[in-house]
């Protein structure tokens, strides 16, 4: 943070979300720590990156700085300007409600994803389960005294001593 102090375009900052920072991480999605996000403030992203300082120092000089937004509409490109310009013309009501829109599809993806683990858990629950079961039934039919007696006959069969 230190590196970045006093960058009119760079911000890192240090957050502590179990205590006075927990209304902030909440508003952000975090919900594991530690978190990096970044980006523009009204639309934090993950950091996906490695977590050496020399990456994220890398990553930190690459990728904070200016990006295209409605405040910064000169470094947009030509089809990003016709988007800012699409959702600017829209009603405070209307644009609320296509982003709740949105929001829900995520949401509705992370559902479907977890509802999917769920069960994909319970399959692979199921499955070691009659794998164990298989497993034990083998063993119960004799595998174990079959394996004695296959042994017991090759070391008696290579010896021609009385």
């Amino acid at each position: 943070m230190t590196q970045f102090d006093g960058s009119a375009t760079q911000l890192i900052g240090d957050v502590d979300c179990t205590a006075d920072g927990k209304p902030l991480c909440d508003a952000n999605g975090v919900k594991g720590y530690p978190t990096i996000k970044w980006g523009d403030p009204n639309s934090l992203e993950d950091y996906k990156g490695a977590r050496d300082l020399k990456s994220l120092i890398k990553f930190a000089e690459e990728n904070l700085k200016p990006v295209c937004s409605p405040a910064n509409i000169d470094l947009c490109e030509d089809d990003k300007k016709a988007e800012i310009e699409k959702f600017s013309a829209m009603s405070t009501a209307d644009l609320d409600a296509a982003i709740t829109g949105q929001e829900k599809l995520i949401d509705d993806a992370e559902t479907e994803f977890k509802d999917a683990v769920e069960k994909l858990q319970t399959t692979y629950q199921d499955l070691m389960a009659a794998k164990e079961k298989a497993a034990e039934d083998v063993k119960a039919a004799g595998l174990g005294l079959m394996k004695s007696v296959a042994a017991h006959k090759s070391k008696s069969q290579g010896n021609d001593e009385l």
